[in-house]
């Protein structure tokens, strides 16, 4: 993600007003959210989840899944919606997914997930929105 140029961009200044603390945290500054902290992970109505940080869909509840992990898990994001880095952290290398819109850091990608795809995108609750299906 470093150097990438994204469509929406705003100053820190601009973020640090946009996001709560904590959104800010983990959009802005990688940071992961306690697991089991956040209610989206339990949320099961029909909808769908948007970036925090600037609107970009990202999932739809149908492709949500219940990973036991403690964060909000989804096995298809929306065409276009995510971008990929390697991450190096914590001694292991693992694939993060920001926002492509935004580049907001939103959580990791993993090959451990359930049919159709194989993948288990963790995603931080906090930073995402959700609206329900009408």
């Amino acid at each position: 993600m470093s150097g990438e140029v994204f469509p929406f961009t705003l100053s820190d200044a601009e973020w640090r007003k946009r996001l709560s603390p904590e959104q800010y945290a983990i959009l802005r500054g990688h940071a992961t959210e306690r697991p089991g902290s956040c209610a989206l992970n339990y949320e099961k109505r029909p909808g769908r989840f948007y970036c925090a940080g600037c609107g970009q869909l990202l999932f739809v509840s149908g492709d949500k899944f219940d990973s036991g992990t403690g964060w909000p898990s989804f096995t298809t994001p929306e065409d276009g919606a995510l971008g990929e880095t390697v991450d190096r952290s914590h001694g292991m290398v693992r694939t993060e997914v920001h926002c492509a819109n935004c580049g907001g850091h939103l959580g990791h990608v993993f090959p451990d997930g359930p049919p159709p795809t194989g993948l288990r995108y963790c995603i931080n609750g906090i930073v995402l929105t959700f609206e329900p299906a009408e």
